[in-house]
């Protein structure tokens, strides 16, 4: 017995999570047909991602996932419009599910994975009517790393992951968690690139001439002076150089030290980082939602 017009549309309903009258429409569009009506409501929804293309999406999620099979990591960050969306079942069930098509297929580049998904957020924006984007991602591997740690800060406003060359649970939580309340830049200064080392040089002269402190130095001595401010400068960004959150009476290098531990990499992630957000006054939000 054929089924009604009300049972599909909540099968269409359940399926792609469009509204009521999106679904009906959609069936009538297509004779009824349940997977045209759904092609129909994802094409849709791929008109409504575009009309929504000016807005910037810096909400959204910052997670860390292992994979329970292969033991890898994955942080990644997927932003949406509002915070209120962000904190919603939905986008959690999207954000989880990116990072599994991630660690099953280990994209190459964030384009890569951004065609790997595109389906589930067309899906996305359909159900949720929102702007959604993956922004960035990295994985660990565990073929690479003897451990791997991992932290969440805030329910997902910081991920973080910590890769070290021999197991220490605690260590390795500890580690994870202090890179998200330190924010550091590099793993040693060795990573900092030579172009940003010349600029400093730049802004530290710059910053001595106006210093009568230093007026009258000679070249050798003031060159050392600024190599030192140099140095200081980015040892504050480097990991080892940081006062360790568990214990600041000692240095991350001198902590990893006593324990035999060097940490390989790490990765830190935080929610809109960078991505300027834009303010609308009340009337011209208004407006904006009358002419779409």
């Amino acid at each position: 017995m054929a089924e009604s017009l009300i049972d599909l549309i909540k099968v269409l309903r359940d399926r792609t999570g469009a509204g009521l009258m999106d679904c009906k429409g959609a069936l009538l569009a297509n004779d009824c047909d349940l997977d045209k009506a759904s092609d129909w409501l994802r094409e849709k929804g791929l008109a409504k991602a575009a009309k929504k293309a000016s807005r910037i999406a810096a909400e959204g999620l910052a997670i860390a996932k292992k994979c329970d099979k292969c033991g890898s990591v994955v942080v990644l960050e997927v932003n949406c419009e509002t915070d209120f969306v962000a904190k919603g079942d939905a986008f959690r069930e999207l954000v989880d599910e990116v990072a599994d098509i991630i660690l099953a297929k280990r994209p190459a580049s964030v384009e890569e994975a951004k065609e790997l998904t595109k389906d589930l957020f067309t899906d996305a924006t359909v159900k949720m009517g929102e702007k959604f984007d993956l922004r960035r991602f990295v994985v660990f591997d565990s073929e690479k790393f003897p451990f791997i740690a991992s932290y969440i800060h805030m329910g997902g406003k910081i991920a973080v992951a910590v890769a070290l060359d021999k197991e220490d649970a605690e260590l390795g939580k500890g580690l994870a968690m202090h890179i998200a309340a330190n924010s550091p830049q590099y793993l040693s200064l060795n990573d900092v690139a030579a172009s940003d080392v010349e600029h400093e040089k730049e802004v530290q002269l710059e910053a001595a001439k106006n210093d009568p402190k230093l007026a009258g130095k000679p070249a050798e001595m003031l060159a050392k002076i600024i190599d030192a401010k140099v140095t200081k400068y980015y040892s504050e960004m480097v990991l080892g150089s940081q006062a360790f959150l568990m214990d600041d009476t000692k240095t991350v290098a001198q902590v990893l030290k006593e324990k035999g531990v060097n940490v390989l990499k790490f990765a830190r992630f935080q929610v809109g980082e960078g991505i300027e957000k834009r303010v609308d006054d009340f009337a011209s939000e208004v407006m904006s939602q009358v002419n779409q």
